[in-house]
């Protein structure tokens, strides 16, 4: 309860005594009837004072007002008509209970006014109270029983139905700043998960370019040492210069804000197997079925996949032995339009014992994994054992777009690109 209220509450319960005691003072009242007198005007006090808090108890304190006037003989008091705030505050704050309790009341509380002062014979106190009491009474005889009923359902519902429309105007507001708070926390939550998105994502390129590029110079730098040739030393050293100008080039096109999805794969998935063939590590690459040019961010996909697979074979697979780099394309007539990149390295028997031929659970797979789901992708894992030894196969399978048929005969050998991809 706040301060102001409760003083409010105070001030209206008071001026409801004060008036009322005014009103009996010039009432010609029999012996012993001032004590249900003050009774009746202390039950009306409270029940207006309780009724912003305690709704169902004020509604309930005015009936038992009203026995205690019909009991007592209280004269009509135009202090009573403050019970109307009570029928506010029932519809205004009252549970549904205490609600429908007070709608009973507008309608029940005017016919037992007018037929017990009709038939008992009550007296007026004050001048105000002979106002009601005329009405009452039927003392203008213009009035007509049904006018004292509608007069009454009237005076009692305007203050019920004013407090259930401002009950439903507030049901509706808090409803409103409710949903704002939500849309506003679901925007949040959107705007964090775009950038949290976008941050794994930046993580996932940085993780693939630097940790790619860094692989090759390190296999080229450790097979430098055992050059005696000079011309082949300064051809490896040249080779670990372009890889460092590759590499920085490829991180800042990654750290651009706008860069376009395609950009950074210069020279294809071929470039990659060059890059790999240049470090000392020597690889078999084979193509099956027609290429075909693959959609922006298929590209992308499948140059990042292919560069984190070569990664993972030059850092755990067996140097002595090649990598082997497989595309099979799909025919022009499949119904599963899908790429499968598959690569191939041998590692030794220790390194199989962690799984996945030493790689464990790291960044890399999770990373290749993720890209291929995102656009409907999938990575397959598997060891085996080969001619040379153990070996650990991951598999890409891309979706790709079908050729579009060609317009007219005469273009139709040369409307399939054949550039790798």
């Amino acid at each position: 309860m706040r301060a102001e209220e409760g003083f409010a509450a105070a001030a209206a319960g008071t001026a409801i005594l004060i008036v009322g005691v005014a009103e009996l003072d010039r009432t010609w009242r029999p012996a012993g009837s001032p004590v249900m007198d003050v009774v009746f005007l202390l039950l009306v006090a409270g029940a207006v004072v309780a009724a912003r808090w305690e709704p169902a108890a004020a509604l309930g304190t005015a009936w038992v007002a009203g026995l205690v006037q019909l009991v007592g003989g209280t004269p009509v008091l135009l202090a009573e008509a403050a019970l109307v705030v009570v029928l506010f505050a029932a519809a205004r704050w009252g549970r549904v209970a205490t609600v429908l309790a007070a709608a009973a009341t507008v309608g029940a509380a005017p016919v037992l006014g007018v037929a017990w002062v009709r038939s008992l014979g009550v007296r007026a106190g004050g001048r105000g109270g002979h106002v009601l009491y005329d009405l009452l009474t039927g003392y203008s005889r213009q009035i007509t029983i049904w006018g004292l009923l509608l007069f009454g359902v009237t005076f009692l519902a305007v203050p019920f139905l004013t407090g259930l429309m401002m009950r439903f105007l507030s049901r509706a507001r808090t409803a409103q700043a409710a949903r704002q708070v939500a849309e506003h926390d679901a925007r949040q939550a959107q705007e964090i998960a775009r950038l949290r998105d976008a941050q794994n994502r930046l993580a996932r390129d940085v993780h693939d370019v630097v940790g790619h590029s860094l692989t090759v110079i390190l296999a080229q730098a450790e097979s430098a040492q055992f050059l005696d040739d000079p011309a082949r030393l300064k051809t490896t050293m040249q080779t670990i210069a372009t890889s460092a100008r590759s590499s920085l080039h490829d991180v800042r096109e990654v750290l651009e804000p706008a860069r376009e999805p395609d950009r950074g794969r210069r020279g294809g998935l071929d470039s990659l197997i060059d890059t790999v063939r240049s470090s000392g590590q020597p690889v078999e690459a084979a193509e099956a079925g027609e290429a075909r040019p693959l959609p922006p961010e298929l590209d992308a996909v499948a140059y990042r996949t292919l560069q984190e697979m070569l990664t993972n074979a030059l850092k755990h697979g067996r140097r002595d032995r090649p990598t082997r780099v497989e595309r099979r394309w799909p025919a022009p007539d499949s119904a599963a339009a899908t790429l499968t990149i598959e690569v191939t390295n041998s590692v030794d028997a220790a390194g199989t014992r962690d799984g996945l031929g030493g790689l464990g659970g790291g960044q890399g797979i999770a990373g290749m994994r993720r890209r291929l789901e995102s656009v409907g992708g999938s990575l397959d894992i598997q060891q085996g054992v080969g001619p040379d030894g153990p070996t650990f196969t991951a598999a890409a399978n891309l979706p790709v777009r079908s050729p579009a048929p060609a317009p007219a005969p005469a273009l139709s050998s040369s409307s399939v690109s054949g550039r790798p991809a």
